[in-house]
């Protein structure tokens, strides 16, 4: 199962999303401001990725800086990722059992 943590209206989620089609590859689509990750999902999207909560957030988000977030620690970010999954950047893919965030898209096919 491949899924991929979605948001039309960004550019690079939908080039991800048009890169896995012309893949041949039909993922399950989780439009995450809807259905939004709780923290423990996040914990485990960041572990799985390998990367600190502070380089999932969107820091240019200007709900960062009103949120005052530039100095939070990694359960902060989470808390305020899950909070406002506006802030969470997008999109993630998920496959076998590993992720890859698409920026650029083509980070997804090595975990392909």
């Amino acid at each position: 199962m491949i899924t991929i943590w979605h948001n039309p209206r960004c550019s690079k989620s939908r080039e991800t999303l048009a890169l896995l089609a012309d893949k041949g590859i039909t993922p399950e689509v989780r439009l995450y401001l809807d259905d939004v990750p709780t923290a423990d999902e996040l914990r485990s999207a960041l572990a799985i990725l390998g990367l600190a909560a502070g380089e999932l957030v969107r820091r240019k988000e200007a709900l960062f800086k009103d949120l005052d977030l530039a100095n939070a620690h990694d359960d902060q970010l989470i808390d305020a990722m899950a909070a406002n999954p506006k802030l969470i950047e997008r999109p993630i893919v998920f496959a076998n059992g590993r992720a890859a965030l698409g920026r650029p898209p083509e980070n997804v096919l090595a975990i392909l």
